[in-house]
């Protein structure tokens, strides 16, 4: 069994184990709220068995115990109507303004005890009212406890998560630096040793290129200072460069506004997120299909769209491409679009989600930036 299988098991465990528990708090509460209800019942057919000895007294009678029944209830409310609708007597009621409407809701209610020509009125007790709440308010409290723990395993597992990340792309510049160097180093004696050697100029673009891919990487966990660039040279320099290194069976389409789009950004990063994305949909489209890339200059917002002809992305799975490890191909890493969320949220102060795909028709990612 996968260890993933098991964390869920695990989940779905502790899940079942909090529905339980509510579910005996509750019921515990229950049964202790009724048998409090069915004793206070009986303190108020005590206390109106003393008021009817009370009104049937005579000089003779020895009410000392009555009046200490009588006196005995301090939590209890308690209403004493006659037969015309008038009040007799209260206890324990603060507001009194509206006596007659509380007497109105407790003999509507049923707790009621008749006592003559007198209808004793009485209402839950504070402790009762706040024993019925108190499984509520524990439970909301639970509920917070947890919700906050789950947001703190997760911010948790996500800033490990990005440390790794992090490391693992500056471990990767610094085990570039020093083969490009040496790179850089034999193209430059092979030029003045074979100056009319037409590969040598190609040579020193690809280590040119892996040094822009060492910088690239080096920058990652750091935060770039934006400059104002143009986003118009950043994909043509994206389409120049996939051109080159894709077959002709993909085809790149630029729809560009005619005026420079500038936008405060690392070029650099930036360009290496559009990259990824056309590189990614190469792959969706298995080396044949169009490939558009759409920039929008907007009031507020600077918009990129890239957009291909690929097997889309199945729903299930929308919601984990930008999560770091997460991958669909046979080969890679799954850190090319976690990268580039990355960039564009953290540096850039962005937003890159999926705006549209279908599966067997393709994919559409939007990022969007203020100017």
């Amino acid at each position: 069994m996968q260890w993933t299988d098991r964390i869920r098991q695990i989940k779905i465990i502790l899940v079942v184990a909090a529905v339980m528990i509510a579910v005996a708090s509750l019921l515990v509460s229950h049964f202790l709220v009724r048998d409090l209800s069915i004793e206070e019942r009986h303190r108020m057919e005590v206390w109106a068995q003393a008021l009817h000895a009370l009104n049937e007294a005579d000089e003779t009678t020895d009410l000392s115990l009555v009046l200490n029944v009588m006196e005995g209830n301090n939590t209890i409310p308690v209403i004493v109507v006659n037969s015309e609708g008038g009040i007799d007597d209260y206890r324990n009621i603060e507001d009194t303004t509206s006596i007659e409407q509380y007497a109105k809701r407790m003999i509507q209610s049923g707790d009621t005890i008749r006592i003559d020509r007198q209808l004793v009125c009485y209402d839950e007790s504070i402790m009762l009212k706040r024993l019925q709440a108190w499984p509520y308010v524990q439970l909301g409290i639970v509920l917070i406890f947890v919700v906050v723990a789950i947001f703190a395993l997760l911010s948790s597992k996500r800033a490990e998560q990005n440390k790794v990340w992090v490391g693992l792309s500056k471990e990767t510049a610094h085990q570039l630096g020093t083969p490009v160097s040496s790179l850089m180093a034999w193209v430059e004696m092979l030029k003045e040793q074979y100056p009319e050697d037409d590969l040598l100029p190609e040579m020193d673009k690809d280590v040119k290129r892996l040094q822009l891919i060492a910088d690239r990487f080096s920058k990652i966990g750091s935060l770039p200072e934006p400059v104002d660039a143009s986003m118009n040279e950043v994909l043509a320099h994206v389409v120049d460069y996939m051109d080159r290194r894709t077959s002709n069976q993909v085809q790149m389409i630029r729809q560009l506004p005619e005026h420079d789009v500038i936008v405060k950004m690392n070029a650099s990063l930036f360009e290496w997120v559009i990259e990824n994305l056309c590189k990614n949909a190469v792959d969706a489209m298995e080396g044949k299909g169009t490939i558009t890339l759409t920039l929008y200059d907007e009031p507020q917002d600077v918009v990129i769209e890239v957009q291909d002809t690929g097997k889309g992305i199945k729903k299930k799975d929308l919601n984990s491409v930008f999560t770091p490890g997460f991958t669909t191909k046979k080969r890679g890493w799954g850190l090319g679009l976690s990268l580039a969320k990355r960039i564009v949220e953290e540096y850039h102060k962005g937003r890159i989600f999926v705006k549209q795909s279908e599966v067997g028709k393709g994919t559409t990612f939007r990022i969007e930036m203020k100017k």
